[in-house]
């Protein structure tokens, strides 16, 4: 298995660590070109600046790129800006002009919309599927999932409130699981791919 993490902007180191934990460092690949993603697995989108790594993926030439991966079935998971990347539908939120976005996870977010980097925070997560302990969910400047559409499905929860979903093999998420030292969320994902396969 070969996978990609999006090297442009963002948690990238973090996002990297934690799949060593998962897999042999040989199988990772830090994405900066259009051809880095032609013979993947799956991408980790990170969390970062949504609208730099918007503008850094249209300069690169990876939106093209990437975006017929997806269309194609490529599994994606992104977190917090990755979410809002992925969104159908971005809803107009007070931190500055909101940046274009794949359209394929049929969800509407706001960035961030839990409030500023002061007001970041911890709490725990249910994550479906993994059962035993909470997840635990780091949340900065994080998006929220205002509306999940009929092509979308839940699969984590802060409260009864919705942090994560689906579609197909696309996953988002409103947090940062590569910052919690926990790589269950990261396996899942994995796993969900190598079933695809």
């Amino acid at each position: 298995m070969k996978v990609g993490v999006l090297a442009l902007q963002g948690d990238v180191p973090e996002h990297l660590r934690a799949l060593k934990g998962v897999l042999p460092e040989k199988s990772l690949v830090p994405v900066r070109h259009p051809d880095d993603v032609s013979d993947l697995d799956a991408l980790f989108l990170p969390g970062g600046e949504s609208t730099t790594i918007a503008r850094l993926l249209a300069e690169s030439g990876l939106w093209t790129a990437l975006a017929h991966r997806i269309a194609d079935g490529f599994p994606v998971l992104g977190t917090c800006a990755g979410l809002i990347l992925l969104a159908r539908d971005l809803a107009p939120s007070g931190a500055g002009r909101d940046p274009p976005t794949f359209g394929v996870l049929d969800v509407r977010v706001r960035r961030n919309d839990y409030g500023t980097q002061r007001e970041s925070f911890e709490g725990p997560v249910r994550v479906q599927g993994l059962g035993g302990r909470p997840f635990p969910g780091v949340f900065i400047r994080a998006p929220r999932i205002l509306a999940v559409g009929a092509d979308a499905q839940p699969i984590a929860w802060r409260d009864e409130e919705v942090v994560g979903v689906r579609s197909g093999a696309v996953w988002g998420l409103a947090f940062h699981p590569e910052l919690s030292g926990d790589t269950r969320v990261h396996r899942a994902f994995l796993r969900a791919t190598v079933r695809r396969h």
